[in-house]
């Protein structure tokens, strides 16, 4: 049976539930009307397919994994701002917002999660799918609710779980009320979903498929909330805990219990570290590896030369994944991101919304004025700096940029010692990793813009000194640090005469399960041994804090972006110099992949993290005075602070109020406030 390409253009015009967790606890009219439509509704193949697209319809709006700031506030931490609304940025930043901030996000999970489950329970009457086809489906659905469930945990914390099988409306307003579960029970139900959804989704799908799950999103999945509930927010105490005494003692549910954990427990990790080396074991046999682009000696606006990374006497010789040698680590990184790559040519993609326009809106946003952007995203100071230099050692924020020899020249340009860099870039922007060149758009960057029809619209070398285009005192948009974002845009795109190319939506990529594999067999102590069953019960895995396996993961990242291995006796037998190491790996690996803000809470470091100002560029410097525009200053429009209360979202007031055993988390009001 020819299966049907789900297609998000046509999702948008469906009206198939709008049912929240409120109407799911309260209300059986709309249930009723529904039902007396199930019978056509699953006896059709079409209409079936039309009711599963609605359920990934949510999670490609508040609950999208990659977009911009109106659906994806939290794409936004200490690392990447949005100029275009500071009023918002600073409510945002300050927790000046009330308890129905972003709402949507919690509606749309749970009308995901409804329809979900109404499919599970109903797909298999379908007489127009083979039983094959059935499996698939109710895989699909399974894998989309538990992931809907995930999007709720990470934002709000614990969360009601709702029955299986839904609700009985003939019940009393009383007895359908639903109290919140506790993180590892929230944490755990989704990692059991997603074994279930595991063993009946295929491992690959065709690239008309690609937006649908495979057996290794679920399991990286599970593998991602059990990271997560073994981190300090909820696994408190531990060595990595940098706040040991901070713990949720007032999060609790209508009967008091509480619902974080309160005591450290080490074999969480051991745990989170199978649930990855079960994707990790896929990329062994060749289901998944890094993206990489070939080494390339010539080259056009397009598809550029490789930049050989410097000379390294143990990897400059070798072959990726051991060396560099044969690799661009350039476009290796950065063609997942701006549309070159498409989701189905890329090993690395685990899971994907598709190739859509939530990342549209990033590079429409970021774009300068000058190739008709939004001129509106921008990156900080502090993640301009944190990244290394190509050497692999830290870029030095203390040393001064300043006087005419701190300015590539014509000379220089030509010669290409400071590539990519053109004329007129300061050189605190020179010879830095290739990650750097792939995400941020300093000032001086080269537009190729080449989709325009007009040439004056393309190849566009735009700086944001005050009185250019992009620059302050001219646009009402205007980069807040001086620094913007690259990553997502395209050597093509131009909205000036030329078209900006849709981008993938990258969820989970291997990359992610590989650090989060090193992070985890980290934080066991040395001695420590576990045996915990693979996903499937077919084998144990014997977890210990393994360098070896830390190297093989570790190592894989930094070589792909053309950097050295980290050192062996200052990082890898040190389990606190390598918890930092891949904190800041994970800051340059996932810039604006929507991690940051998370990890710095499941981490416990936002509360000094986001407390730190935000700096940049002095921007109301104009071209005559470019040392001082280059010399960082603190932004005191975009104060930054952080609130206990801020680790995680409100719940709506209008939520408490029709769920009475709902709990409001700490620092917010309830209903009756």
């Amino acid at each position: 049976m020819k299966k049907k390409h789900i297609l998000y253009a046509a999702i948008l015009s469906m009206g198939m539930a709008t049912s929240s967790c409120s109407d799911y606890l309260n209300v059986s009219d709309k249930l009723e009307e529904t039902t007396q439509n199930l019978d056509k509704i699953f006896m059709s193949e079409e209409l079936s397919e039309q009711w599963l697209a609605q359920v990934y319809y949510y999670l490609i709006r508040y609950n999208a994994d990659i977009h911009s700031s109106a659906w994806c506030i939290t794409n936004f931490a200490d690392d990447y701002i949005f100029c275009d609304k500071l009023d918002e940025l600073r409510k945002f930043k300050y927790a000046e917002y009330d308890e129905e901030f972003h709402r949507d996000a919690w509606y749309d999970a749970y009308n995901g999660i409804r329809q979900a489950s109404i499919f599970i329970h109903n797909i298999d009457r379908n007489p127009e799918f083979t039983p094959e086809e059935r499996k698939d489906y109710k895989a699909q659905a399974r894998f989309a609710r538990a992931y809907l469930y995930w999007k709720l945990l990470q934002k709000f914390g614990p969360i009601p779980l709702m029955p299986d099988k839904g609700m009985d409306y003939s019940l009393s307003y009383e007895e359908v009320a639903t109290p919140r579960s506790t993180y590892d029970e929230c944490a755990d139900f989704i990692a059991q979903e997603m074994v279930l959804a595991a063993y009946d989704l295929p491992e690959d799908r065709d690239s008309r498929n690609i937006a649908r799950p495979t057996r290794g999103a679920a399991l990286a999945a599970r593998a991602k909330v059990l990271l997560y509930a073994a981190s300090p927010i909820n696994n408190p105490g531990g060595p990595g805990d940098p706040l040991p005494s901070e713990r949720f003692t007032d999060l609790v549910d209508d009967q008091g219990r509480l619902l974080m954990g309160q005591e450290y427990n080490e074999e969480k990790w051991a745990k989170a570290a199978a649930a990855a080396k079960d994707v990790v074991e896929m990329g062994k046999r060749g289901v998944y590896r890094l993206y990489t682009v070939k080494a390339r000696s010539e080259g056009t606006i397009d598809y550029p030369a490789t930049i050989t990374p410097p000379h390294h006497d143990i990897y400059s010789g070798e072959n990726y994944p051991n060396g560099w040698a044969d690799i661009d680590p350039l476009q290796s990184y950065q063609n997942m991101f701006n549309g070159n790559l498409y989701p189905s040519d890329n090993p690395e993609m685990i899971f994907t919304t598709g190739q859509n326009i939530n990342a549209y809106w990033l590079s429409q946003r970021g774009m300068p004025i000058e190739i008709g952007g939004g001129n509106c995203y921008a990156m900080t100071g502090k993640q301009c700096d944190a990244y290394e230099m190509n050497t692999g050692v830290p870029f030095d924020k203390e040393k001064k940029y300043t006087g005419d020899n701190m300015y590539i020249t014509a000379e220089e340009e030509k010669s290409g010692q400071y590539a990519p860099l053109r004329q007129g870039v300061n050189k605190r922007y020179a010879q830095r990793e290739p990650r750097f060149y792939a995400s941020c758009a300093y000032n001086g960057t080269f537009w190729p813009a080449t989709s325009a029809e007009l040439p004056e619209n393309r190849n566009k070398q735009v700086f944001y000194y005050r009185g250019m285009e992009s620059g302050w005192g001219i646009s009402n948009n205007v980069l807040r640090t001086g620094i913007g974002v690259m990553k997502y845009i395209s050597v093509r795109d131009n909205g000036k005469g030329g078209t900006i190319i849709e981008k993938p939506v990258v969820g989970i990529r291997y990359a992610d399960v590989l650090l989060w594999y090193a992070e985890a067999l980290n934080e066991l102590n040395p001695g420590a041994q576990y045996t915990i069953p693979s996903w499937d019960g077919s084998q144990s895995y014997t977890i210990t804090r393994d360098e070896g396996e830390m190297h093989y993961a570790i190592k894989r990242v930094r070589l792909r972006a053309g950097l050295p291995d980290y050192d062996e006796n200052d990082v890898y037998q040190n389990q606190e110099a390598f918890r930092k190491a891949l904190k800041h790996e994970r800051q340059i690996e996932f810039f604006a992949e929507n991690s940051r803000y998370f990890d710095l809470r499941r981490w416990k470091d936002a509360q000094e993290e986001e407390s730190m100002p935000i700096t940049g560029c002095n921007i109301y410097m104009s071209e005559t005075a470019k040392d001082y525009f280059h010399t960082q200053v603190t932004l005191s429009d975009i104060p930054t602070t952080f609130n206990r209360k801020m680790y995680f979202w409100p719940i709506s007031k209008n939520e408490l109020n029709k769920n009475f055993r709902m709990t409001q988390n700490p620092g917010w009001k309830g209903y009756d406030q």
